[in-house]
């Protein structure tokens, strides 16, 4: 799984993925920041099972805070997308190919108005311009790599009389369009499989527009809402759902609270000074408590959660391989926390783990109720599950 950052120049793309990472990346305000993409890792946030359990976990491949269990994903940002990106202007070319292997995308816009279409200072900017400026350089960018290989997909299915839909997903494999997002697209759209063969470049454009959307999703981050002024540009945005977001609030917490001047978990509205601080501290975390307030949190950690579960549909489950002491084969109590499609079976969990323990499946048992199940038994968000396998 992978979330790609994208969004024109100098809206805090690169303090977001910051925020998210902890990352050493350079943050500054001018365009093109971000020459080479940055690749980190961010983590979902969901209850720890250690809660419901009463044992303390002893996580492995993720971490836990409080009753948080904060779970891994790799996120991916890349250089600013400039108007007519798709034809090369700006870093356009570098820029789209790097967001290929994304399965999602968080679209950081500057709800202050303070930067144009290029990044540029100004005031009085519409954010809604950069909302509909890079869904049509991305329809563009999905029409132009569709289009080029179009009379490639039409002779080689009329050869080998083969499926034209099939044929779509292994030249397209690249965006990482799938068979099912290919139905998907022209089921929304009303379109019949054989209607493909002679579709027109107007329904071909449409197609690749649908095709976006289904196949990499995209979230709306309003980002600098901590600037005054801000939230009068959200009148702009109410045809679209956004989170409102500050990357710079997200980013001074966790930095304080990496210093221990403060107590912070990521998502939570509040925190706790644990230490003296000076007036001018005093007066920035005030002001970073009456955000977090009014917004319910920064929007950092709701924008990666929203990404991964709502956009992508994915669940978070527990494997363990003593269901009475939730260990693994080392002790370590609740020890991993895997994240699967949702709608995921136990057989696919098993798999997950290893190959040989999906070969071998035998039963698998869901651990909060002591209830044995098969290997079609549908998994839920939070599930602690041990497979019984012969291997």
């Amino acid at each position: 799984m992978l979330v790609g950052i994208v969004g024109k120049p100098n809206v805090g793309k690169s303090t977001f993925f910051k925020a998210l990472t902890m990352a050493d990346v350079e943050i500054a305000s001018r365009p093109f920041t971000t020459i080479k993409p940055n690749r980190g890792i961010a983590y979902v946030k969901i209850p720890c099972p250690e809660t419901y359990f009463n044992k303390k976990c002893d996580p492995q491949n993720s971490s836990c805070i409080k009753g948080n269990r904060f779970v891994p994903v790799e996120i991916l940002d890349v250089a600013g997308l400039v108007p007519d990106a798709h034809k090369g202007k700006g870093l356009g070319n570098k820029f789209l190919d790097d967001l290929r292997q994304a399965d999602v995308f968080i679209h950081v816009i500057d709800l202050s108005g303070k930067t144009d279409a290029e990044g540029n200072e100004i005031l009085g900017y519409n954010p809604l311009n950069d909302i509909k400026f890079l869904e049509n350089e991305l329809d563009k960018w999905f029409f132009g790599i569709i289009d080029k290989n179009w009379s490639n997909f039409v002779r080689r299915v009329s050869i080998t009389k083969g499926d034209f839909t099939k044929e779509m997903v292994t030249s397209l494999s690249g965006l990482g369009i799938k068979y099912e997002h290919i139905m998907q697209a022209l089921s929304n759209l009303g379109m019949k499989q054989d209607e493909l063969k002679d579709v027109k470049e107007e329904k071909l454009l449409e197609l690749s527009s649908e095709l976006r959307k289904v196949s990499k999703p995209m979230l709306i981050l309003a980002n600098k809402a901590d600037i005054p002024g801000s939230e009068d540009n959200l009148k702009f945005l109410e045809n679209y759902e956004v989170i409102v977001c500050s990357s710079d609030v997200e980013l001074a917490l966790r930095e304080a609270n990496n210093k221990e001047i403060i107590d912070y978990i990521p998502g939570e509205d509040k925190f706790e000074i644990k230490k003296e601080v000076t007036d001018n501290q005093k007066k920035a975390l005030e002001f970073m408590e009456s955000f977090l307030k009014k917004n319910q949190g920064s929007g950092a950690q709701k924008a990666i959660n929203n990404a991964v579960f709502d956009l992508l549909q994915s669940i978070v489950i527990f494997p363990v391989e003593d269901e009475n002491k939730l260990t693994n084969n080392k002790g370590h109590i609740l020890p991993d926390a895997f994240i699967l499609p949702k709608k995921s079976k136990a057989i696919d969990l098993a798999y997950a783990i290893h190959t040989d323990i999906g070969n071998g499946f035998v039963r698998a048992v869901d651990c909060k109720t002591k209830r044995s199940v098969g290997k079609d038994y549908e998994l839920n968000n939070g599930n602690v599950i041990k497979i019984h396998s012969t291997k």
